[in-house]
């Protein structure tokens, strides 16, 4: 029985785009990549070149003339909407970039259009295909009787935010969303709420200011609890400092500790030892193959449109917390 093959464009030439371009040569026989699009014709023609496909300055230009199965969009924050109503209103499956949107409302206009159009959209929440993540999810599910329950996550994250390298937007709340909460704290958000499956139903947060450019946080501690009543804490700085994307899973009769890119080491008499971490494909390369079950089993992916937007509401609690100096129960919509 022969498979589809599914076209695949490209909106957004940045350095994801390269990332999503090189897990489609890994997939060529199911999926042929045809166009990229973006505003920097140079951006564009750079990965068209290396690809052989072909370049444009406007992505709806891209979809109505090549007519592509999935589009993958990899563009700034402010315009996820945009392009993922557009692409699915002209009957694109989608990979968005993570986070689905600025806000929880536009996440609604963004499913509203994907059910319309009986397309599929998955968010790229890449957490879920990180090799180290992976197992960890495995020791809280197969494991729980030999460690205990899981009480608590402590998930931190430290970067140089505030670099020369980082495109202005990021630094731009309007077209943002927000500092390093909203961009790698969608991460964390995400972690925990996948590692712990449950949504988070309680949070309290305490953000700086201090950003050398910009009108967005640069750091945070965060506390939330989810509808398990288990807690878990959220603490990144993007400030100077030493670099570390580390996280926690207390369990009460050993703890985890989890380096994505690194290892996954557990506590055995007092101390950490180190486990090996069972290969896995490239997180785009799973991405990809999570996408395709979904289309052609007809069936909601991994990382929902569902599930995204209560990223985002957990995103924007975290915020609201901040600015009312005090806790914030969330209130999801429903399914």
């Amino acid at each position: 029985m022969n498979q589809m093959t599914y076209r695949v464009a490209v909106v957004g030439a940045g350095h994801n785009a390269e990332g999503h371009l090189k897990a489609l040569s890994e997939l060529r026989e199911r999926l042929k990549p045809v166009a990229v699009a973006d505003i920097r014709i140079d951006r564009a023609e750079l990965l068209s070149k290396a690809s052989g496909i072909t370049a444009y300055t406007d992505y709806r230009e891209m979809v109505l003339r090549e007519k592509p199965d999935i589009v993958v969009i990899t563009l700034p924050h402010h315009l996820h909407k945009e392009a993922a109503v557009f692409c699915a209103e002209a009957g694109c499956h989608v990979l968005l970039e993570k986070p689905m949107a600025l806000n929880a409302q536009q996440c609604n206009d963004i499913i509203d259009a994907v059910r319309r159009s009986s397309v599929r959209l998955m968010v790229g929440h890449t957490q879920h295909f990180l090799a180290e993540n992976l197992l960890a999810k495995k020791l809280i599910e197969d494991e729980a009787q030999r460690w205990g329950p899981l009480v608590m996550m402590n998930d931190t994250r430290h970067t140089a935010y505030y670099t020369t390298e980082r495109p202005a937007w990021f630094l731009d709340k309007q077209r943002s969303g927000g500092g390093i909460l909203f961009n790698l704290g969608s991460h964390s958000v995400d972690r925990i709420m996948w590692l712990g499956n449950a949504k988070i139903v309680k949070v309290r947060a305490s953000l700086s200011h201090y950003g050398t450019a910009g009108d967005v946080e640069g750091s945070g501690v965060i506390f939330l609890e989810n509808e398990r009543g288990m807690p878990s804490t959220i603490v990144q700085s993007g400030y100077d400092g030493v670099p570390r994307n580390e996280l926690e899973l207390v369990f009460t009769k050993a703890m985890v500790k989890v380096i994505p890119g690194q290892g996954v080491w557990i506590s055995r008499n007092g101390a950490y030892e180190q486990i090996p971490v069972p290969r896995a494909a490239a997180p785009f390369v799973l991405q990809f193959r999570e996408l395709l079950a979904s289309i052609e089993e007809e069936r909601e992916p991994e990382c929902s449109m569902i599930y995204s937007r209560d990223v985002i509401a957990v995103l924007e609690g975290i915020y609201r917390s901040h600015e009312l100096k005090s806790e914030v129960a969330m209130a999801f919509e429903g399914e």
